[in-house]
């Protein structure tokens, strides 16, 4: 036991002592989590939004105006033409383009009908499904109101049969994005500073030829290893707690659920993670390849986590790799113990396959890990 106490001394005395590394894990986590929190969102802001008014009516002015009166457009200007208009979302001018056609208001007087050309730029496919959402919400206000305003005298007693919805959000009544984001970004910085220290900690020892020193003396495999590990999976939970104070302090995340689960958890996560950074440790010879090799299967890693996108929303071969993925595991673990108040028998589960993922990755990284004497 003294053995251990002592390397795990040395780690931390070798983690201080390099000034350089320091602001990389402590700082800059939080930096980026501060920044990513608020710049990782689908919400759809600022669209360059023009219009062709072929019709020059109230009619036609009150629907431009709804378009003025929302928060998700940038009224630029009118167009003269369709083809001026065009050219101008060529050029990346402008978002969205509505017609209106000649007549627009004597259609809706005489027909009770008419069209409009909607033109959407759709280079951003995800961003054009949100704008089509936004542009059809308003054209149904402005045809409710128009409705109303079309109503003949003698249809004064028909009144419209609307169906009324009342909507009941739960875990996130204010629908802030961040809410929900926060969370998996947090799981985010503390898996990659956790997994490139982890990784390239021993490849370094490697690099100045410490290792064949410690090599040769009598401490054994497993003192080594946890020795070597511990610092970072302590460093992992403060940096989980300072990400937390963050959230809540910056952010207004809610945290619901218990905290002494969500640590408990994420002991068992980031033993996943050290594993995974021992085994890749094992087959590198530079911190150069370490952290490659560790940053290629990290970007596959976060993109089938469902941090982003939906797991649901993945081809059904993806949704299967997911089952092997840890990190989906840490942000639903941490989206619902934050957010829902889940308990432990709510994330079993998960606990099952973390624990037995960390299980599987240590055991392939002691025994990968060669001491020779």
């Amino acid at each position: 036991m003294n053995t251990i106490r002592y390397i795990i001394q040395k780690e931390f005395k070798q983690i201080f002592r390099n000034k350089a590394m320091l602001p990389i894990i402590f700082v800059l986590p939080m930096i980026q989590l501060i920044i990513l929190a608020n710049a990782a969102t689908f919400e759809v802001k600022n669209i360059k939004f023009s219009y062709i008014d072929n019709d020059k009516t109230s009619f036609s002015r009150a629907l431009v105006d709804k378009f003025e009166a929302s928060t998700y457009f940038d009224v630029l200007h009118s167009f003269p033409s369709a083809k001026m208009a065009k050219s101008a979302m060529l050029d990346g001018k402008v978002d969205v383009i509505i017609e209106i056609p000649s007549h627009f208001e004597r259609n809706l007087l005489k027909d009770k009908k008419t069209n409009l050309s909607v033109t959407i730029n759709a280079i951003d496919g995800a961003a054009a499904g949100v704008e089509n959402v936004y542009i059809n919400q308003i054209v149904q206000q402005f045809n409710q109101n128009a409705k109303v305003a079309l109503m003949q005298t003698g249809d004064a007693m028909a009144k419209p049969q609307n169906i009324i919805t009342i909507p009941s959000f739960w875990y996130n009544e204010t629908l802030n994005y961040k809410t929900f984001m926060v969370p998996g970004i947090l799981v985010l910085l503390v898996t990659m500073i956790t997994l490139f220290l982890s990784g390239m900690n021993i490849v370094r020892e490697k690099e100045i030829g410490t290792l064949e020193q410690i090599n040769v003396t009598p401490i054994k495999k497993y003192q080594f290893i946890i020795g070597k590990l511990f610092p970072f999976l302590v460093l992992g939970l403060v940096l989980l707690t300072v990400g937390l104070i963050i959230a809540k302090l910056l952010f207004q995340v809610p945290m619901v659920g218990s905290i002494l689960l969500m640590y408990g958890y994420t002991i068992i996560y980031i033993l996943v993670i050290l594993g995974i950074g021992l085994f890749i440790s094992n087959f590198t010879d530079t911190q150069q390849q370490a952290m490659f090799i560790a940053w290629f299967f990290m970007v596959i890693f976060i993109l089938m986590s469902g941090l982003f996108t939906p797991v649901e929303s993945m081809p059904k071969w993806a949704q299967i790799l997911t089952e092997f993925n840890p990190i989906k595991y840490f942000v639903q673990v941490m989206r619902m113990v934050m957010l829902k108040g889940a308990d432990l028998q709510d994330i079993y589960p998960q606990v099952i396959k973390t624990l037995l993922y960390a299980l599987i990755m240590n055991g392939l990284a002691v025994w990968s890990y060669k001491k020779v004497s």
